[in-house]
């Protein structure tokens, strides 16, 4: 995943791409906070304190050199700090939620730590139209779910399933069935359907970018190429992903 930033972004000017950089490196750290604490409560913790670090950085008072060098780049490009807060909202879901009831509780999800970024990133990129918001929250959806689907039994190993609960019923698929990695005819039909609403959210991000942005959004498209080539991937594997 930090291979395929980095190629997407390679070819902004200098300016931009340090700007990513820095966006890049406040959301790393955010995700390093949960992945790397001793325990949930200390992750709590962590997350609380760089909350503060956070709104001391939008006070123009950074605590730390990660937001030292966001600072800059939220004044130049006019970031607004509710975005880095569901970031860090999003990234804590996990310390709370290892499963999902509905499509709509992983949307939310999703929203929080994939959307907000590509909102924050086509600020840095520029854009005339206003579908342009539209086009990365889409996008940023259709990257998450791709990354879902990509690493079930990885998630799974972690008691974790980010699959809509209804959705594996509907499908009769159980929770034991993916946590024991049964790759049975009932589970590639409800990847099959999830793929299937993975690629329509690629699909409306492309219906909605307008001719006037397709250059600015060089980068996300780039971006979502790599992705939509794993997804692909997935289909052509026929769902095996453990």
């Amino acid at each position: 995943a930090r291979s395929n930033f980095f190629w997407s972004f390679v070819f902004l000017d200098i300016t931009k791409r340090d700007a990513i950089f820095a966006v890049y490196a406040f959301a790393r750290h955010t995700d390093d906070i949960v992945d790397d604490a001793p325990s949930r409560a200390e992750a709590r913790e962590r997350l609380a304190a760089w909350r503060a670090d956070l709104a001391a950085c939008y006070r123009g008072e950074p605590q730390s050199d990660i937001t030292a060098a966001l600072l800059p780049v939220a004044r130049d490009y006019n970031l607004p700090q509710a975005y880095f807060d569901d970031l860090i909202n999003g990234v804590e879901m996990d310390l709370t939620k290892t499963r999902y009831a509905t499509f709509e509780e992983l949307e939310t999800y999703c929203y929080r730590v994939a959307s907000v970024v590509g909102l924050i990133c086509i600020e840095i990129f520029g854009y005339s139209d206003p579908r342009t918001k539209e086009y990365a929250i889409s996008l940023g959806m259709a990257l998450q779910l791709t990354n879902i689907l990509r690493d079930v039994g990885e998630d799974a190993d972690k008691d974790r399933i980010y699959l809509p609960q209804d959705e594996l019923g509907r499908y009769g698929c159980d929770e034991e069935g993916i946590l024991m990695a049964r790759y049975d005819s009932a589970f590639q039909e409800m990847m099959a359907f999830q793929c299937e609403r993975a690629r329509s959210y690629y699909n409306k991000a492309a219906a909605v970018l307008s001719e006037s942005d397709q250059k600015q959004m060089f980068p996300a498209e780039t971006m979502g190429r790599i992705y939509y080539a794993i997804l692909r991937k997935i289909e052509q594997r026929r769902y095996d992903v453990f």
